[in-house]
């Protein structure tokens, strides 16, 4: 579907929306764009694969939200947060540049949002560094929930009123309170305060008072805890338990889909990257009160990049240096040079078997014994975990530069070392095993847990283990050996992690009671580039360490050789959050020939 059809397509959904509404007795009409979780991705361009994108990127959202403001100027936009940090634009050329324009907020001031939520990665670089660059935005940054040393709002606003159609808008805005669990060292953390979402969103409320007709949250948060599962204060859910008065519902944060109504209140939440906008529709009478609302997701595929955005001089000029900078590796001057890191002998992932599940995630691959080798090597622990982010990360045979490095390895951890006990790293890994799903006889793949994302899934080197999938989560991890010998509860060892996972597993989760005794000067990353620097040309290995046990995939039944055909040749979808079963084999092969 190209672009214009794409657009007449979201219209005539709006349109049809609208009419379901007419007989309510309504005269004016709102219309609420929400978008979060951009990380950056201004081009719609992947850095690490020197690729453009087909569905995601701040552009294509400028292209739909116009379309929107020229269906309806009673338009409002808003952001809930995890903008400045994700692609190596920001995380390595702009975010820790003092005293210069910010490419993302140059891109938003230009979008003209009304509002933005802080999301907790605008604290990755610290206080001052987020204060900086937010501070060139033409928009409020609300942060209902960020309290300062002074008792004042953190970022100088709880919640702002917009005034549109006659309609008064309180949005609010709040972050996850769980942001020291990740950044507590991060400079100016420790000096601000984080209330629970829902106390702060109440507080707003009643601050607000009859100021407003209509009361939008914008929460950088998921619907449900993330950590505090007994009161609450990270959860979305929370905030609309106990303040039913709110009419839209924004979230964020979890990367996943949101389109729900709760009584009178719209939800919606977007997936990252630029992927898709949630669309609010609001009807009122003439005395401003809700008659009647709506919630939509678009998904941004198809639609057209915005040759405005991507004209911005700023924008044009910090794509042209990232790709610079990535083919040079950060040789030379702003990157420049086309010089390598180093060189690989050959791939160092493996072709999956079914479209869309990645081997690097059913079994031991070079990828991961590569990062858990480094991280062994720099810290000198006994055991290393680390996950592998994106399903297709890879190194390509010959050279290597920092996109490449960059594809393995997105996020700017360090590295720490903790003693743990044998129970303890055991915990640990039933945490991990819990991403995928239990296998059933006659189930033709492994497949994965969709509330668990991808990223928590940690592998494990220095010790040898076997994840049984016949088993419920809790009783999966099977024969851990240690030196050759079964690693007992009492056993002390050194683990290398990183600071993330420490964070927000190890401590946040009580798996593990010791502190760490050691943290990197630099990143993983740096690490990894380092290595490259001094070990080129790089072969793959494979340890094999590890396995999944407790599942018959039928690999000589012919009826699993031809559904697995039809899924790679796209008959099928990827049974990737469910597996298939041969006990459905012919409504499948029946769903299939229908796609044919």
């Amino acid at each position: 579907m190209n672009s214009a059809k794409k657009i007449l397509a979201i219209l005539l959904v709006a349109l049809l929306a609208i009419s379901s509404v007419f007989a309510a007795d309504w005269t004016k009409h709102i219309t609420v764009i929400g978008t979060s979780d951009m990380h950056g991705n201004i081009w719609g361009y992947s850095y690490e694969d020197n690729s453009e994108t087909a569905n995601n990127g701040m552009a294509r959202l400028y292209t739909y939200i116009e379309s929107v403001r020229e269906e309806n100027p009673n338009t409002l936009l808003i952001d809930a947060g995890d903008d400045i940090q994700g692609t190596i634009m920001t995380d390595d050329l702009y975010n820790d540049t003092p005293d210069e324009p910010h490419p993302v907020i140059t891109t938003m001031n230009y979008m003209g949002y009304d509002a933005m939520t802080l999301g907790n990665h605008e604290f990755n670089w610290g206080v001052d560094t987020a204060t900086r660059i937010l501070s060139q935005a033409d928009f409020p940054i609300l942060a209902a929930n960020v309290i300062d040393s002074n008792g004042n709002y953190a970022t100088g606003l709880g919640y702002v009123i917009k005034e549109i159609a006659g309609v008064k808008v309180a949005i609010i805005g709040t972050v996850t309170p769980d942001v020291p669990i990740w950044d507590s060292e991060k400079e100016g953390i420790a000096d601000l305060t984080f209330l629970p979402a829902n106390v702060a969103v109440k507080n707003a409320i009643e601050e607000i008072g009859d100021q407003a007709d209509v009361i939008i949250v914008s929460a950088h948060m998921g619907m449900y805890a993330e950590f505090d599962e007994d009161n609450g204060s990270d959860s979305a859910q929370k905030i609309l338990d106990d303040n039913p008065e709110i009419d839209i519902l924004q979230v964020a944060h979890n990367h996943v889909v949101v389109n729900e109504k709760q009584n009178d209140t719209v939800i919606g939440g977007c997936r990252n990257g630029g992927r898709d906008a949630a669309r609010f529709d609001l009807y009122l009478d003439d005395e401003n009160n809700v008659v009647d609302s709506t919630v939509e997701i678009v998904d941004m595929t198809g639609v057209t990049p915005s040759e405005e955005i991507r004209s911005i001089q700023l924008v044009k000029e910090a794509h042209e240096k990232t790709i610079s900078y990535v083919n040079g590796g950060g040789s030379g001057e702003d990157g420049e040079g086309g010089v390598a890191l180093g060189t690989t002998t050959a791939r160092f992932q493996p072709e999956n078997e079914i479209r869309g599940i990645p081997e690097g995630r059913v079994r031991d691959t070079a990828v991961m014994d590569f990062i858990n080798m480094i991280q062994l090597k720099e810290s000198g622990a006994d055991v290393s975990a680390a996950a592998l982010f994106k399903d297709t990360s890879d190194l390509p045979e010959g050279d290597i530069n920092y996109g490449n490095i960059f594809d393995i390895y997105k996020f700017d951890n360090t590295l720490y070392r903790v003693d743990v006990t044998g129970a303890e790293l055991k915990a640990y890994m039933e945490w991990s095993a819990e991403c995928y799903n239990q296998w059933k006889p006659g189930d033709i793949n492994i497949s994965f847990d969709p509330e668990y994302p991808d990223y928590l899934y940690d592998m494990f080197e220095g010790v040898d283990y076997e994840i049984d999938l016949s088993q419920p989560k809790g009783s999966r991890i099977k024969n851990v050996m240690f030196n050759g010998e079964p690693l007992q509860d009492d056993d002390i060892l050194s683990l290398a992690v990183n600071n993330y996972r420490y964070s927000s597993a190890l401590k946040a989760q009580g798996l593990v009671s010791g502190k760490r005794n050691w943290e990197s000067s630099g990143s993983i990353r740096d690490m990894i580039v380092n290595y490259f620097a001094e070990n080129s040309p790089v072969s793959p290995f494979v340890t094999d360490n590890w396995r999944i046990v407790g599942v018959d995939l039928s690999e000589d039944d012919p009826r699993r050789a031809e559904l697995i055909k039809l899924i790679n040749e796209g008959y099928l979808d990827t049974p990737y959050a469910e597996s298939y079963n041969l006990a459905d084999y012919d409504a499948l092969i029946a769903e299939a020939e229908s796609n044919m």
